[in-house]
């Protein structure tokens, strides 16, 4: 299990970066989103992961999420994405050390967010080891977040196969009203049971669900913990949703600046996560939307909890 400073078992994640920059006033846009600001205003990039922090984060994730070539082009990266990813991490450990957290290193994905179908494991393979040498000095251990497939985590797994670090498995769902059935399943259409199998024979030490509606996380959570019960493990379970309106089967990271849900404000969130807790889900965190003050809230109820 992983430790927490806290008697509560819950250990909290921060919330989603690129959208703090933009509340922030940091450079902000499409394509290039959260990788603008390492860019051009690095130092915002620090500040927003000191508010998380300061708010009750206990692991700060580095701001790598968008260098990648669909965001930033492909010279670009060949460029320059070693070493912004390298800044990414180096941002993240400083405000880390500053407040006493822990440093996730984010492993994205590489064609674009929601499209599983883009995906082309050979080249993944390469792009990932770029991400991973660049962040390696700087992180406590590795979070492949905003999985559409299994394949997208078998590279990942594959990548880091000599690594003794952490992998977290992060899987992004599928949305109710795009689903055929009952049955949670990722937005490749692969069952959430499949993803969890898979995730634990290639190592995960742990297994979450993250940006997608925070009303699909329970029923993956539930078919989480009864599988990893029907295996016989033990792993914890997390969950780190956005505040995105229901997406479109279709959609994709780099046509529009979304509207956030006005429901989801930190006491709405908090009855999501609460509930997610009472499942088994022991990392909460938030996604796109999901700010400091969401993280304060979270902090102030589920950390007090003996």
């Amino acid at each position: 299990m992983i430790e927490t400073t806290s008697t509560s078992g819950i250990t909290l994640l921060d919330g989603g970066m690129g959208r703090q920059l933009k509340a922030m006033g940091a450079p902000f846009q499409q394509p290039e989103w959260s990788a603008l600001a390492l860019m051009e205003a690095p130092e915002m990039v620090r500040e927003a992961h000191e508010q998380f922090a300061a708010a009750g984060s206990e692991i700060l994730t580095t701001n790598s999420y968008a260098v990648v070539p669909f965001h930033i082009g492909e010279e670009r990266f060949a460029q320059d994405g070693a070493r912004l990813a390298a800044l990414s991490g180096q941002l993240a450990f400083e405000a880390a050390t500053k407040f006493g957290c822990r440093v996730a290193g984010s492993l994205p994905p590489l064609f674009g967010s929601y499209l599983p179908d883009l995906f082309v494991a050979e080249r993944a393979q390469s792009l990932s080891a770029v991400l991973v040498e660049a962040l390696s000095p700087y992180v406590d251990l590795w979070l492949a977040e905003t999985l559409s497939s299994i394949a997208e985590f078998e590279v990942v797994a594959s990548v880091l196969r000599h690594d003794n670090r952490p992998l977290w498995a992060a899987y992004t769902l599928l949305e109710s009203d795009q689903a055929e059935d009952a049955t949670p399943r990722l937005r490749s259409g692969e069952t959430v049971v499949e993803a969890v199998r898979v995730a634990a024979e290639r190592g995960a030490g742990a297994i979450l669900f993250n940006c997608s509606q925070p009303e699909v996380m329970p029923p993956a959570i539930t078919a989480t913990s009864r599988e990893l019960q029907r295996l016989g493990l033990t792993r914890p379970i997390g969950a780190y949703a956005n505040a995105f309106p229901p997406q479109l089967q279709d959609a994709q990271a780099n046509t529009a600046i979304l509207e956030i849900r006005q429901e989801l404000d930190p006491a709405g969130y908090l009855a999501f996560a609460e509930e997610w807790c009472r499942l088994g889900a022991t990392i909460i965190g938030g996604c796109c939307g999901i700010g400091p003050e969401h993280i304060e809230a979270l902090h102030g109820k589920l950390k007090k909890k003996a």
